[in-house]
């Protein structure tokens, strides 16, 4: 008898390496927050954080309201001008799980 072992795939649920939702978004915060004197530098390394989370959606790690919400705040944080930038960062509901922007009667 021969043994296959590369032939079976691990659950991906099992996996005590993989990044969770909360992870995802206290990594996303830590970088705002080391970064709180400049943006710019955030912006950077959030577009690079962008990348991963599709990548970590793609492999069905990550699920696609989970994705939203990250994205959601990286636009916000990607598209504020400078002096918005630390509003958004003491904003401690932003920082929620479950946080969805407010839909103005303009955006709708």
């Amino acid at each position: 008898m021969r043994w296959n072992f590369w032939s079976k795939k691990k659950p991906l649920d099992n996996d005590p390496f993989l990044k969770t939702y909360t992870i995802w978004l206290s990594e996303l915060r830590e970088v705002c927050e080391q970064n709180f004197d400049a943006p710019e530098q955030a912006r950077l390394r959030i577009r690079e954080m962008q990348v991963e989370w599709k990548q970590a959606f793609d492999d069905t790690i990550l699920s696609e309201i989970n994705r939203d919400g990250l994205e959601s705040r990286a636009f916000r944080l990607l598209t504020c001008e400078d002096h918005e930038w630390l509003s958004w960062l003491d904003d401690l509901a932003f920082w929620k799980p479950g946080w969805r922007p407010v839909v103005d009667e303009e955006d709708s």
